[in-house]
């Protein structure tokens, strides 16, 4: 419920951006909620940009974001390649590449993201070869589609990583949403519990299911790549119209709570 909601989880492109404008009152909700001491984490699946790149649009935009504050699935697979050591090959966005600065190319694993105009046959076919013989498949995230510049949406990488499970007969080891260790590696940094910490995403499945599933409140967000009718896919804590009506709802409840009961 929300009134158990100490932290909060926001996606970027959708909630608080699209086509790297600020959404209508996005940066103002988020002054707000820093102002009530309401800690939060920024969670993303892009992965056609690196960390820093990401980081230093936010700045333009006003918005300063810590390093340790913001959650990508290519540093968690970096990290993942750094303690198994293996040595992969990278299907990825060539602008991602420096997010897996110091990992050694090799045939050890398959990671695959949003790579792009990179999603050829023989690309996709090399991948295929590596997994079917052995080597590990890392899915970068799992999404159908994205809202892109144009503000249309376009597909994403979930569909390649589909297209290689079932070619391969395997499972890939996903490190973006929907994966509830995404989920919990960003609660887990805020000091927090699953139980006290909202979503708040424009993606039914990718954001609020995987939230859900991972034991946080969802809180679903009419802009970005949301339809009308997403809703009924999850069954979401909280619809709301967009950032700003969600945080002003949720800092609502938190005004409601006993006395003596304060954020952390």
């Amino acid at each position: 419920m929300l009134s158990a909601v100490r932290g909060l989880l926001l996606d970027l492109d959708g909630v608080v951006t699209v086509g790297g404008a600020p959404l209508p009152g996005a940066l103002e909700a988020i002054d707000k909620l820093r102002a009530a001491g309401m800690p939060l984490r920024f969670v993303t699946n892009t992965t056609t940009k690196p960390r820093r790149r990401l980081i230093a649009d936010l700045a333009r935009l006003g918005l300063d974001v810590e390093p340790d504050d913001f959650f990508t699935p290519a540093s968690l697979a970096r990290d993942h390649l750094r303690r198994s050591g293996a040595k992969p090959y990278l299907l990825i966005h060539p602008d991602l590449l420096e997010d897996f600065e110091g990992v050694e190319p090799g045939a050890d694993a398959v990671v695959i993201g949003d790579a792009r105009d990179a999603f050829s046959y023989a690309n996709l076919n090399h991948a295929f070869r590596l997994i079917h013989d052995g080597a590990e498949f890392l899915a970068l995230a799992r999404n159908r589609n994205f809202l892109d510049g144009d503000h249309k949406l376009s597909l994403d990488v979930g569909g390649f990583v589909v297209a290689l499970e079932y070619a391969c007969e395997t499972t890939a080891h996903v490190f973006g949403k929907p994966s509830a260790d995404f989920f919990l590696g960003a609660v887990a940094a805020m000091g927090l519990t699953p139980a006290q910490t909202a979503m708040i995403g424009d993606d039914a499945e990718a954001d609020i299911g995987g939230a859900m599933a991972a034991g946080l409140a969802g809180i679903l967000v009419r802009t970005g790549k949301y339809r009308p009718g997403h809703e009924k896919r999850v069954n979401p804590t909280l619809v709301a119209d967009d950032l700003a009506q969600a945080v002003t709802k949720l800092l609502q409840t938190s005004e409601r709570r006993p006395s003596g009961e304060t954020a952390r």
